[in-house]
């Protein structure tokens, strides 16, 4: 299925209701620790013209998801009101993302990471011309991927690596050399099934 990029779309895909997510989800043998989440929020934001989704490939030296393909964005700090303002801020900061050319659509259901994090993913719209110019210490390569792979349930499949001492099973997205797993997955997979007609 190609869908067609629709920013009505997107925006009917947010008012309809889901539950919240985890990096659990496909592991339920596995019970999620009893500790406090810390809050992040995530910017997803796709070009007005044509719908590609800005992503990150995180720097191999950060603490948390080394290397891997993200959504930009980052934990809540006191300077910030909420996670959409987290998300913008760290949107700034990693790719020069100009607050201003960002229209807030609304927000996905809080996604529970395996690191402690309770993410809110912030559905957005980038107006105008926009290159990212990545952060040298935070990211490493800043790119998109088209609406029609994100949009797409097809897109995403279930597999399984080993992780602490057993097997852990996750969502995936590949494409060409961008091998979009995990968490950023599972919430782009949470999207794109609002989406689907």
């Amino acid at each position: 299925m190609s869908l067609p990029w629709s920013e009505t779309r997107l925006r009917e895909a947010l008012a309809s209701a889901s539950g919240p997510s985890s990096d659990y989800d496909l592991n339920p043998e596995v019970a999620p620790p009893d500790t406090t989440l810390r809050a992040a929020g995530v910017l997803a934001a796709f070009h007005a013209g044509d719908g590609r989704l800005v992503l990150t490939k995180r720097g191999s030296g950060l603490r948390h998801h080394p290397g891997q393909i993200a959504l930009p964005g980052g934990k809540v700090e006191p300077i910030d009101t909420d996670a959409t303002a987290a998300a913008l801020r760290e949107a700034h900061e990693e790719i020069a993302l100009d607050p201003a050319q960002v229209r807030i659509l609304g927000c996905l259901p809080p996604h529970r990471t395996v690191t402690g994090f309770s993410v809110t993913p912030v559905v957005a719209i980038i107006d105008g011309p926009f290159t990212p110019i990545p952060e040298a210490g935070e990211v490493e390569e800043a790119f998109t991927l088209p609406f029609a792979h994100v949009a797409d349930p097809a897109s995403y499949r279930t597999q399984r690596r080993r992780w602490r001492g057993g097997w852990r099973s996750y969502h995936a997205a590949p494409f060409g050399p961008y091998y979009l797993w995990g968490a950023t997955a599972r919430i782009l997979l949470g999207l794109a099934q609002r989406l689907a007609p």
